[in-house]
């Protein structure tokens, strides 16, 4: 087995330290802000109005999870998701958890009786 494969068992473990690193508010923003583009980390700092320090310990935290990935460019580094699936898994994940569709399901449950 290759060194940075998982154990047998352990996929589960890290899949939940992976959605549990995407659902820190500010991490999500982040990886809303790359979708499927490649960013320096100057715009994802703009794009997101937080501070340089702040992006950096998240990206990192996002990094180390394996969901992004980063490259060095001169001085400059560029971030993205890690692969299309992980891309494709976000989308999907914003497009049912955005607020819009929270709010029409929250309408719905009220007249099923609330599920």
């Amino acid at each position: 087995m290759p060194a940075d494969e998982p154990f047998p068992g352990e996929h589960d473990a890290l899949t939940a330290q992976a959605l549990k690193a995407m659902a820190h508010p500010l991490r999500w923003k982040i990886l809303c802000a790359l979708g499927d583009n490649e960013l320096h980390f100057g715009d994802i700092v703009a794009l997101t109005g937080t501070s340089p320090s702040n992006i950096s310990r998240h990206l990192e935290q996002l990094r180390s999870k394996r969901i992004l990935i980063s490259r060095k460019e001169g001085n400059r580094v560029f971030y993205r998701i890690r692969n299309g699936q992980l891309v494709m898994l976000i989308a999907t994940m914003r497009n049912v958890l955005c607020p819009a569709n929270l709010e029409g399901r929250l309408r719905g449950s009220r007249h099923r009786g609330g599920d």
